[in-house]
């Protein structure tokens, strides 16, 4: 029987969708699978770009159908900006391929800016461009200072005609070599301050546009390009001022969403993968998995799983369900950005243990699973940025509950509208958020969340006795190990939140908590042994320390679950 907790292309029907966006989903699955592995990795292996697939999504209309928002739909029924949609593709296109996903993901950023804009013909262009398959781009980065926009060199000089001349480099902007549309960001020459952004739209097959080069080694064009004196006419400013700067970090609130289930795409794939070869695999005269070891290496890694695709599950809902009134999805955004993908290297890292060199082998998905895994941590926003991120939120996170209605699963074929309507990009210290310990109460009954819930209870003590001072909150790296328990507690509550929602075998859950205790406890030591940290906090970090409430039966009734995985999927050649 195939596990219900991990995608399976044999097995996938997306029931729980219309019938359009089942078509699509089922449709792209087909068209990968007709593709084949051999043919999958030969493509991953000499770069080559991804026309045949874009050519298959412009046919099928995809893209246009999934990332066009009902207000430039024109009145077709099937098109719309569906959160929960477009979480069930980045899972299927990690599965067979970032490279697939990045093109993907880079267009989705690429209209952030133009979704949020009050320009109709620039909008109206872009749903065009996407009826017509086209891909989009977003130019924000640059080479000399990344994603600093505060510094940007793309520079606007009045043209005197009410428009614009553009000249400036752009660095590690995806689709950049393809794009029917690039949102650049930029300042003007004539104004200084935040008043002088401005995000346009550049087209990249324009004589002014020049293509730089492919700054990877890989399918995925990351382009560098310059534009020269280009002219950019009033219908091709976006916004201007202020909300130029808010339309780039609300886009990467909408783009960075994504990495999460991208991550979890490529673990489902590599666990198949890695699970029939260790079970198959004999050693010493016995099967690999007989080792106790590779037993609890495979079980962790598939816990770990099941827990990043809980959590991104329910982050969806908040994501969908969000509004001025709350914005609780600001705090769930950088958590499955950062803590998701980080998990995401973990499960390979697990099973790479087991596998050792088979994970090399070039026949295999699993050899550029270990590769592309790392990148997504790495994308909007650095582990280290999100977390800081985070930080923002714990004072009222874990102390200051506020009451809200319960949030309900979001697979409706709804418009998410707020996305595009996000408005100031400040004010999180402010946002409020439900009781966390609820979630911990509803399973209080199982020993590892219990544990977990004495140290969630200690962080808050943390809070109140404990917090770094006011030169301490100058010690990012001291703060950075604080937020990755804060991280812990969140990871936690939306884990049980789903697991309740969809009646989860609570020995995997019990199972997951068991690896959530221990890693808690890692982290404890880690700010244990920071430079700055105090006597008190010292003290307070070896107290929180916790051994997980071990279970021999339970490990067991787990493993037959992972063991089950062996043979459950492979990819046709």
């Amino acid at each position: 029987m195939a596990d219900q907790l991990l995608f399976n292309p044999r097995t996938y029907d997306p029931a729980h969708f219309d019938p359009e966006t089942r078509r699509l989903l089922r449709a792209t699955v087909d068209w990968f699978e007709d593709r084949g592995k051999r043919r999958l990795i030969e493509d991953y292996r000499s770069r080559a770009w991804l026309a045949d697939f874009l050519a298959f999504a412009a046919k099928e209309g995809l893209f246009a159908t999934f990332l066009t928002p009902a207000s430039a739909a024109d009145g077709h029924q099937d098109k719309r900006w569906d959160t929960a949609r477009i979480a069930a593709l980045n899972e299927i296109f990690g599965f067979y391929g970032l490279d697939y996903w990045y093109a993907w993901q880079v267009t989705i950023l690429g209209l952030g800016p133009v979704w949020q804009s009050d320009n109709e013909t620039a909008r109206a262009r872009a749903a065009e461009l996407l009826s017509q398959g086209e891909v989009f781009a977003f130019g924000l980065s640059e080479k000399a200072h990344g994603a600093d926009i505060y510094s940007t060199d793309m520079l606007l000089e009045p043209d005197g005609d009410g428009g614009f001349r553009a000249t400036g480099s752009k660095y590690y902007i995806g689709n950049g070599n393809a794009a029917g549309l690039v949102s650049v960001f930029g300042r003007r020459t004539d104004v200084e301050g935040p008043d002088g952004y401005v995000f346009f739209a550049a087209d990249s097959r324009h004589p002014a546009y020049h293509l730089v080069k492919n700054v990877v080694d890989s399918s995925k064009y990351v382009s560098e390009f310059r534009l020269e004196d280009y002219p950019v006419a009033a219908e091709d400013v976006l916004h201007t001022g202020r909300a130029a700067f808010d339309a780039a970090l609300n886009t990467v609130n909408v783009g960075k969403f994504n990495l999460c289930t991208a991550s979890i795409g490529i673990c489902e794939h590599a666990m198949y993968e890695a699970v029939t070869h260790a079970q198959n695999r004999i050693l010493y005269g016995r099967p690999v998995t007989a080792f106790p070891h590779v037993r609890r290496e495979l079980t962790d890694a598939y816990v770990r799983l099941v827990g990043m695709k809980l959590f991104s599950d329910r982050a969806v809902d908040y994501f969908r369900s969000a509004g001025p009134d709350d914005r609780r999805y600001l705090l769930f955004n950088p958590m499955t950005k950062m803590k998701v993908t980080t998990e995401g290297e973990k499960v390979i890292d697990l099973m790479w243990d087991v596998i050792a060199a088979k994970g090399f082998e070039k026949d295999t998905y699993f050899a550029q699973a270990a590769t592309e895994i790392r990148g997504l941590p790495k994308l909007e926003g650095t582990v280290h940025v999100n977390l800081a991120l985070i930080l923002k939120f714990m004072g009222n996170h874990l102390l200051n509950p506020a009451e809200y209605a319960p949030v309900p699963t979001r697979r409706d074929a709804a418009d998410d509208a707020f996305l595009f309507r996000q408005g100031p990009a400040r004010g999180l210290g402010a946002i409020r958020f439900h009781d966390w310990r609820a979630a911990y109460d509803a399973f209080d009954h199982l020993p590892n969340v219990a544990r977990l819930r004495e140290q969630a209870d200690a962080l808050c003590e943390f809070v109140t006795t404990a917090a770094p001072d006011e030169e301490q909150s100058r010690d990012l790296d001291l703060l950075l190990a604080v937020g990755q328990l804060f991280a812990l507690v969140v990871h936690g509550q939306l884990i049980l939140e789903q697991a309740g929602l969809t009646s989860l075998d609570e020995d995997v859950l019990d199972e997951l908590f068991a690896v959530l205790v221990r890693d808690y406890s890692a982290h404890a030591v880690e700010l244990h042994g920071k430079d700055s940290a105090t006597a008190d906090q010292q003290r307070w970090a070896l107290s929180a320390v916790r051994r997980p409430v071990i279970d021999t039966d339970r490990s067991a009734r787990v493993w037959q679950r992972v063991e089950a995985l062996a043979g459950a999927y492979e990819m046709a050649p």
